[in-house]
């Protein structure tokens, strides 16, 4: 996992359909930590997540990840330090679990690493062979968080991690986020959920 240091915002402003969604927002969230976005729909939480990752620019403002001296403000060598949930299950339907796992291995030069392990990690050794076709919405997220866990990235993006889990699958969340931020990971959730972790929380829609 390559180490940062800190992810920082500074005053960002986000427009989305020609609406001003938020401006002058700016944090910092250190290594080893969980930030946890709150608000109602519609006031930018998402839109927050997908500028942190590099998906879409800030109307105004930055975003900087501190490694050791550097700071890494282009999206797009950002996104090499990213990890991302989001609505999205970024599965393909006849591809069986554990096809899909090394999928996004190979994808992040890790060619097979770990998932055999990712996968009983999350509750899903006994369907590894099956298509994706066949996996339930939980399921689904449940490889999701798979492939966070395959990626080694230091920086997780979440978005409405609990979305589609049951009981079980909300502690397997708090357990592997916990466990990241352990190893010095940094972790940002947006959520309508609580989540039973220490973190910083910024609130939007105020």
């Amino acid at each position: 996992m390559a180490g940062v240091a800190r992810i920082s915002a500074r005053q960002l402003g986000c427009v989305r359909g020609g609406r001003l969604v938020f401006r002058d927002l700016s944090f910092d969230v250190a290594a080893g930590n969980l930030l946890i976005i709150e608000g109602p729909n519609g006031s930018g939480k998402t839109s927050l997540l997908r500028i942190l990752a590099g998906f879409i620019p800030p109307a105004e403002g930055s975003v900087a990840a501190t490694l050791g001296d550097e700071e890494v403000v282009d999206a797009e060598e950002r996104a090499k330090l990213i990890g991302w949930i989001g609505h999205q299950d970024a599965t393909k339907p006849q591809l069986t679990a554990r096809e899909s796992a090394d999928f996004f291995a190979d994808l992040y030069t890790r060619p097979g690493v770990g998932t055999a392990e990712a996968l009983a990690k999350v509750g899903l050794a006994r369907v590894a062979e099956l298509p994706c076709l066949y996996l339930s919405a939980g399921q689904k997220k449940r490889l999701a968080l798979a492939r966070l866990i395959t990626c080694k990235r230091a920086v997780w993006l979440l978005d409405e991690p609990f979305a589609s889990l049951d009981e079980d699958g909300r502690r397997l969340i708090v357990q592997v986020i916990s466990e990241h931020c352990a190893t010095g990971g940094i972790a940002i959730a947006a959520t309508h959920d609580l989540i039973p972790l220490e973190g910083g929380r910024l609130r939007l829609g105020t």
